[in-house]
């Protein structure tokens, strides 16, 4: 388990890196370990994830049709969020050779999972307001929107800073990502009886 200094020294790295400080990503561990460590950003994003998960559970629990407990819905969700985490940087790592985007692999599983952490926590208000006052408003809807195109605009430039081989090729990645992303999830909640 790495340390808080660790923890906290990858998140600024990333955040550095979300508002287009190419060189912090020298701040980041690129070390083998350094690879399979920045895995623990996963636990760093639980926090928000999970108050997310409740919020969506107390909907979906009650839902006719039944989609069973509470908890079992949230066990679903997680592994539709974790899934969604992980299955597009394992697609990542088989296309990145022959994409000739391979060199800078690590550099981007690196700054993208603890930068996945810090947009976990960006969305967190969202989150807890559908918690606190149930079925959300048009005021939280707006927001989430909003927070949304935001992370997206800092995993771009976090995705440029990882590769620095220019807009293009971030476009490429970063459009590659997402449509892998949005195709875990939506087949995910499918299997798994979310949709």
């Amino acid at each position: 388990m790495p340390s808080g200094d660790y923890v906290h020294n990858a998140l600024t790295a990333s955040w550095r890196m979300m508002w287009g400080r190419r060189e912090a990503i020298r701040m980041h561990d690129l070390s083998a370990d350094g690879f399979w460590t920045s895995f623990f950003a996963i636990v760093v994003a639980l926090p928000p994830l999970v108050v997310g998960w409740v919020a969506v559970a107390d909907d979906l629990a009650g839902f006719p049709g039944g989609f069973g407990s509470r908890l079992g819905v949230v066990v679903r969700l997680a592994i539709v969020d974790i899934g969604t985490w992980l299955f597009p940087l394992a697609l990542l790592a088989v296309v990145s050779p022959y994409a000739g985007i391979q060199k800078r692999f690590v550099h981007y599983v690196v700054s993208a999972n603890w930068g996945t952490a810090i947009t976990a926590w960006i969305m967190l208000p969202p989150s807890l307001l559908r918690l606190v006052y149930g079925e959300p408003g048009e005021g939280v809807v707006f927001i989430s929107i909003l927070l949304f195109v935001f992370t997206l605009v800092l995993i771009w430039r976090l995705t440029d800073a990882a590769y620095e081989r220019g807009p293009a090729v971030a476009s490429a990645v970063f459009a590659g990502m997402l449509v892998a992303s949005l195709f875990t999830l939506f087949s995910l909640q499918r299997i798994l009886g979310l949709t």
